[in-house]
C-alpha cells in the first residue's frame, strides 16, 4: 500500500524551519534519508557528518561516502574515540549511550563552527517501545528526531527512500559491529575486525540479512568442547600452564528464508571453515533465524521476571 505523501511534506516544512542542519549520518536506510531530504530543503545549509570508528564496517563507511556523493550530499567525516571510553569498552546494557554520547560530543562544535542550527539523528517512529539508550544521548545534547517527530515509520522511509531513487530503499537493517557482543563480555578491536571478516564472507554468499554474533568461551569450556570428529586436547602436565587458545564462538544468524540455503551441508562447511580461519573455534546457526536486538532478549526476560 503506497503511503500518503503529507507525511514527507510534514518532513520538508520540520526541516525548513530549522534553518540549517547537521545529520549525524551513517549510511543507514534513516540517516541516507534524513541527509537527502535535509540536502534539498536546506542547500549547503545542511551538513551530514559521519563518524570514522572500528564499530562502522568498512563496506558501509565507503557505501555511505559514495551514496552522498551520487547525491549532492555535503558530507564530512569525524573520528571520535569511544574505545577510550572504559565504561564503552566495558559493553554494559547501555553501551550505546556512550557511543551517541562520544558522537554527538564529536558534532556539536562542528554545528557551532559551521552555524547550523540544529542537530538531527535518525531515531524514527518504528523505534519507539525499543531499548535505545542513545535517545538519553540525544536528549542530554538537544539532538532532534525529525523522523520520529512526523511520525515516520521504517516502513514510510523505505517507500519515501525508493521515491527518492536511493539505493538504500531496501537495503537489509544495519547496526554498528559493537552490537554482535553480548552484554558485560568487553567490545575490542580484535573482535570487531572478526566479526566484520565474518559477515563479509557470508554477505559475498549472497545471504542479505546477516549477524554473527560473538561469544567469548571460558577456558573451561574448551576443556569439555571440541570439534565434531577430534580427539580431545591433551591435558598438560603438572605443574605446566595450559598452551593459549582462541576463546571466541560464532553464532550465525540469516532471515529465516535463507536457512534452508545455510543449512546445505556443503555450504554449511564451507562457512564454517572460513569463520575458523578468521579465528572462531566453535561455529554455530541460530536456528531461530536473525531477529532485530537478539542480544536485548535477555534484558527483555529479566524485566519480565517476577521479583
Amino acid at each position: 500500500m503506497a503511503v500518503s505523501s503529507s507525511k514527507l511534506e510534514q518532513l520538508r516544512e520540520l526541516i525548513g524551519s530549522y534553518g540549517s542542519c547537521l545529520v549525524a549520518y551513517s549510511g543507514g536506510v534513516d540517516s541516507v534519508f534524513l541527509a537527502r531530504v535535509a540536502a534539498e530543503v536546506l542547500g549547503d545549509k545542511a551538513l551530514a557528518v559521519i563518524a570514522d570508528s572500528p564499530s562502522l564496517p568498512r563496506r558501509e563507511f565507503q557505501e555511505a561516502l559514495e551514496i552522498a556523493g551520487g547525491f549532492q550530499i555535503p558530507v564530512r567525516v569525524v573520528k571520535t574515540g569511544e574505545f577510550n571510553n572504559p565504561d564503552y569498552v566495558a559493553n554494559p546494557s547501555d553501551r550505546c549511550y556512550f557511543c551517541k554520547h562520544e558522537l554527538f560530543e564529536k558534532l556539536a562544535p562542528i554545528a557551532r563552527a559551521e552555524g547550523l542550527a540544529v542537530i538531527a539523528y535518525g531515531e524514527n517512529a518504528s523505534d519507539l517501545g525499543d531499548f535505545r539508550p542513545g535517545a538519553r544521548a540525544a536528549a542530554e545534547f538537544q539532538v532532534r528526531a525529525p523522523l520520529k517527530e512526523v511520525g515516520l515509520t521504517k516502513r514510510e522511509i523505505r517507500e519515501f527512500s525508493a521515491q527518492l531513487g536511493l539505493p538504500t530503499a531496501d537495503k537489509p537493517q544495519m547496526a554498528c559491529l559493537s552490537s554482535r557482543i553480548p552484554y558485560g563480555e568487553p567490545v575490542t578491536e580484535e573482535k570487531l575486525k572478526m566479526i566484520e571478516e565474518a559477515e563479509n564472507f557470508l554477505r559475498d554468499l549472497g545471504f542479505q540479512e546477516v549477524r554473527v554474533r560473538h561469544h567469548e568461551l571460558g577456558s573451561g569450556v574448551e576443556n569439555r568442547v571440541t570439534s565434531f570428529g577430534s580427539a580431545p586436547k591433551a591435558q598438560p602436565a603438572a605443574g605446566q600452564a595450559p598452551p593459549a587458545a582462541p576463546r571466541h564462538l560464532a553464532r550465525i544468524e540469516v532471515g529465516a528464508a535463507e536457512l534452508p540455503r545455510l543449512l546445505e551441508q556443503e555450504k554449511g562447511q564451507r562457512v564454517a571453515e572460513a569463520l575458523k580461519k578468521i579465528g572462531y573455534t566453535h561455529v554455530t546457526l541460530d536456528l531461530q533465524g536473525y531477529r532485530r536486538g537478539s542480544l536485548n532478549e535477555l534484558i527483555s526476560s529479566v524485566k519480565r521476571r517476577p521479583t
